[in-house]
């Protein structure tokens, strides 16, 4: 007979055991999560719909936004699981997947220590291009406004450089908790510059029986759905800070609504950015509004200050695994918050100086983007799922199984196709830049209204192009 008397064991949970410095709120959580995701890439995806047409850009933005959400949802339960496993409050996403693979089929354990080291390597060559391109961005939308209020031009390098210093206070900041004043300021940008985008997207629509219902041009709308729909860095961070880390996933939890919320505004934008300008539709929406308005200015200044202001979220990431996961844990320093702060310094000098170096950095980023999403978000987890349940179970008729190969497979064709294409555009592109060099087209001098009437003539296929050349004089457009 059971002894009634004797203490019922209770199941250890990792969220009772998490202790977090400046915890964020529910509310907190959701407005960083729309920060980090809804940037400068959504200005692409008029671009985006005209490459797969109006009615497979809706169909297919669902799709890839509910897998890429589905795929960190589920990184999210498994870093749970192994957090429970291991009787821990928290482990993240480098010790999930050195700790699943260790527990996985035999024949991949071996792997587990150099598998950790993979992931956070990708998530830092990620969002350290993400931090250099979002430098370049602010940049050139400021550049673009005040080379055509002003008579004399200043280079773009020297923007960058003005960038680079004006982010260290920001940057300097440790906690997410203080960022969200900047990030609440940074959304009411964004959606201000939007909704006087919005203003020239509604007038003058002309039939839409002029633009396609289907296309079937999927590389660049795969690549610019996917780097605009996922930080998986920040997304990670921003959980491990909450106070109620349990409403993070879940149906009605804050990654979801951040994804619906994403997903109408997406949508909206490259419909309609799509329906406005047709087969005229250049790589960023703010490219086809007239510069010569004061509207048009307000829209660019808005959105670049709104990027600004993401610098130190997508910096977070790499401060967080150097600082935290490598210095401070292998080496136990005596001042690791000095240590950290001459990292941040050196961080953002480092960043500065790739922009200032190489501001044409498109393609590369394509690749980068392409093989890094579909790795964090997609492969990753599936394979780390399928290893947690390989020793317990993968449920009736093996389904979950069978989810994760479907994952997996998803992820593999989305990094072979999408990492083909990307190399494809850089040869290209660099194939077509070298040829504009030699012949001299890149020091030619043109009026801002000549610049704005040659926009509206053609349809930019790369999501970056580089204004800097040896004259430093010329004015071209950038867009991420």
């Amino acid at each position: 007979m059971a002894d009634v008397n004797k203490p019922v064991e209770k199941k250890f949970h990792p969220y009772d055991a998490r202790e977090v410095e400046k915890p964020l709120s529910n509310c907190d959580a959701l407005l960083s999560l729309v920060k980090c995701v809804v940037g400068s890439g959504c200005l692409a995806l008029p671009l985006a719909f005209y490459r797969v047409g109006y009615i497979g850009g809706i169909l297919m933005t669902i799709f890839m936004t509910a897998v890429l959400i589905f795929g960190l949802q589920l990184l999210v339960r498994c870093m749970v699981e192994s957090s429970r496993q291991n009787m821990v409050g928290y482990m993240n996403f480098p010790e999930t997947m050195t700790y699943a693979i260790s527990v996985g089929p035999k024949c991949c354990q071996c792997l587990s220590k150099c598998a950790g080291h993979f992931v956070n390597g990708i998530l830092i060559f990620f969002h350290y291009g993400v931090c250099v391109v979002y430098i370049v961005f602010v940049s050139i939308n400021v550049k673009q406004v005040v080379d055509y209020n002003c008579h004399e031009r200043i280079n773009t390098r020297l923007y960058c450089f003005i960038v680079g210093t004006l982010s260290l206070p920001l940057f300097s900041l440790r906690h997410l908790k203080y960022l969200v004043p900047t990030n609440i300021l940074a959304n009411l940008l964004m959606y201000t510059g939007l909704a006087c985008i919005f203003y020239y997207l509604f007038t003058n629509l002309p039939p839409i029986d002029e633009i396609r219902r289907f296309n079937s041009q999927l590389s660049l709308f795969v690549g610019i759905i996917m780097f605009g729909t996922s930080s998986v860095g920040v997304m990670l961070a921003i959980e491990a800070k909450m106070a109620t880390p349990g409403s993070y996933v879940g149906w009605l939890g804050v990654l979801n609504r951040c994804a619906l919320f994403v997903a109408v505004t997406y949508i909206l934008i490259g419909f309609m950015g799509y329906w406005r300008y047709g087969d005229y539709v250049a790589a960023s929406v703010t490219l086809n509004i007239p510069i010569d308005e004061a509207l048009a200015q307000v829209a660019k200044m808005f959105i670049a200050i709104s990027v600004f202001f993401s610098f130190p979220l997508s910096g977070y990431v790499v401060v967080d695994i150097v600082c935290n996961q490598y210095i401070a844990k292998n080496h136990n320093p005596k001042n690791p918050h000095r240590i950290e702060y001459i990292f941040r310094i050196c961080f953002v000098v480092v960043c500065t100086a790739n922009a200032i170096a190489f501001p044409n950095l498109g393609p590369l980023l394509a690749l980068v983007g392409a093989f890094s999403i579909s790795l964090l978000n997609i492969i990753f987890p599936s394979c780390i799922d399928m290893c947690l349940l390989y020793r317990s179970s993968y449920g009736p008729g093996r389904w979950k199984l069978v989810r994760d190969l479907l994952m997996l497979l998803l992820g593999l064709v989305i990094l072979g196709y999408g990492t083909y294409s990307a190399v494809i555009d850089m040869i290209r592109e660099y194939s077509y830049r070298a040829h504009e060099v030699k012949a001299g087209s890149s020091t030619e001098i043109k009026t801002p209204e000549e610049i704005n009437a040659a926009q509206d003539a053609a349809t930019l296929d790369y999501p970056i192009v580089d204004d800097v050349t040896a004259a430093g004089k010329s004015v071209k457009d950038f867009y991420l």
